[in-house]
């Protein structure tokens, strides 16, 4: 989609449509310049979450996260639209409290998005609807605590904006608890970035490649991680990457944690099921 995030808002402000409204979740400047710009052309109205809506987090564990969101301009009410502050629609209120399992802000300001975009789309459907499938959410590798001790969390973050995030979100739950990183990426992606951003707590990274035919060489990625201070060795397949990691942390208790490729992720994933059916077998 582009290096910059102005190409990569160029990309996504393509599905905007003609006299279409537009939701978006809380932009740095530069990407949001060019979303309300696109909008403009097309002569859709913007809302921004965090600036026409506020949300706030209540509270936050590893068992999920609840918030409130408010309406601004937009009022929350049989997705009808209204001007006027605070208006109630239908007899409801323009407050609503949302539970979410996902864990990170970020999905705090995704679930305000996502429950702002349902209410502009004018689908008949009730907050209790809404609060019902929120609760409910499945997203597998969005910060998944596959086990609480040691910690071992699955993600699929594999960009430095996700990966500025993800570092974020682990000083939210296990703060002060470094990690052994389980590393792969394709060649196209800003590895060093990645570094960078998880540099603070990375205690070693298990490079490892996934069956994959745009995966990036494990040497390569290694000197990368020379290059970033960071150390690091080379544990290929993944399910050997996966029990390196696992054996290190059972020594001293430090996170295991899998990011960098959704494709790496996903073997992770696997040899961890695997491991822990075999495991209940014996």
């Amino acid at each position: 989609m582009g290096n910059t995030l102005a190409l990569i808002a160029g990309e996504k402000a393509g599905i905007i449509k003609d006299g279409v409204p537009v939701v978006s979740s809380p932009q740095k400047d530069e990407a949001l310049e060019v979303l309300e710009r696109v909008a403009k052309q097309k002569n859709s109205e913007i809302t921004l979450i965090g600036r026409d809506v506020t949300f706030e987090l209540v509270k936050s564990s590893l068992e999920g996260q609840e918030l409130l969101v408010e309406s601004g301009k937009w009022v929350v009410g049989s997705g009808q639209k209204s001007k006027v502050e605070g208006q109630v629609v239908s007899g409801q209120s323009s407050v609503v409290n949302l539970q979410i399992p996902l864990l990170g802000a970020h999905q705090v300001e995704n679930a305000a998005t996502a429950y702002i975009a349902l209410k502009v789309s004018g689908i008949p459907i009730s907050d209790e609807q809404i609060q019902k499938g929120f609760s409910q959410v499945k997203w597998r590798a969005r910060f998944e605590v596959a086990r609480t001790e040691p910690p071992v969390i699955f993600d699929s973050a594999h960009n430095q904006d996700s990966f500025e995030k993800l570092r974020e979100t682990l000083e939210t739950y296990f703060p002060g608890r470094p990690v052994y990183l389980i590393f792969g990426a394709s060649e196209d992606k800003n590895i060093p970035g990645m570094f960078a951003e998880m540099k603070s707590k990375i205690k070693k990274i298990i490079i490892t490649r996934a069956d994959h035919p745009r995966a990036l060489e494990v040497e390569k990625i290694r000197s990368l991680a020379d290059q970033a201070g960071a150390e690091s060795e080379a544990v290929v397949p993944v399910k050997d990457a996966l029990a390196r990691a696992l054996d290190l942390s059972s020594k001293d208790g430090s996170i295991v944690l899998s990011a960098g490729s959704m494709f790496v992720t996903a073997e992770v994933m696997r040899e961890w099921k695997s491991l822990n059916e075999s495991t209940e077998l014996e």
